[in-house]
């Protein structure tokens, strides 16, 4: 699977062969054409954005490296969608297939139980990328802590108009870098 990277350098890189023998026998057991996704550092760091529309592929195929990574030429060759979960280096790119099955699952009809369970949760385009507003259940009061009376007023505009103030004064306070200028 990996051997020493030429040039010299610590650790070991994933080889081609194995991985374009992988994909291809994989491609061969669906005619279904895959999305491929290679995970890596170097990637476009996934977001809510690029779930949704991983969630309307019919078909994904996820490659997940180990050790120093991947020979150049398996992206070269392959051209995979190249995909970071975040700024961080971890020991492989299992966790970060992990990360993306789950993302995108959730989106696929009836994952969630509820038709619309994620049409406005964080950074999703109903919200506008925004955070999601709070949310509360019983008891209506714990430990001098109460459940906001809008909540409980019936008022559905007034509930809609209180729950998207909320989600911008968190964003704005929790993550300014999702407000737009």
């Amino acid at each position: 699977m990996d051997d020493k990277p030429f040039g010299g350098g610590p650790g070991m890189v994933m080889i081609c062969p194995v991985v374009f023998d992988a994909v291809e026998q994989i491609e061969k057991l669906d005619q279904t054409p895959a999305r491929r996704i290679l995970l890596t550092p170097a990637g476009l760091k996934f977001n809510q954005k690029i779930a949704e529309e991983l969630a309307l592929c019919p078909r994904l195929l996820l490659i997940a490296g180990h050790y120093e990574g991947f020979d150049e030429r398996i992206s070269l060759g392959l051209n995979p969608l190249e995909l970071s979960v975040g700024d961080f280096i971890l020991s492989g790119g299992e966790l970060a297939a992990m990360v993306v099955i789950d993302a995108v699952v959730r989106l696929l009809p009836g994952a969630l139980g509820a038709e619309d369970g994620a049409s406005d949760e964080s950074f999703s385009e109903s919200s506008n990328g925004l955070l999601e507003h709070p949310q509360f259940t019983r008891p209506r009061k714990f430990r001098d802590m109460e459940v906001p009376p809008v909540l409980l007023s019936g008022d559905h505009k007034a509930i809609a108009r209180w729950r998207q103030e909320q989600r911008e004064e968190r964003t704005r306070l929790r993550r300014p870098d999702l407000c737009q200028p």
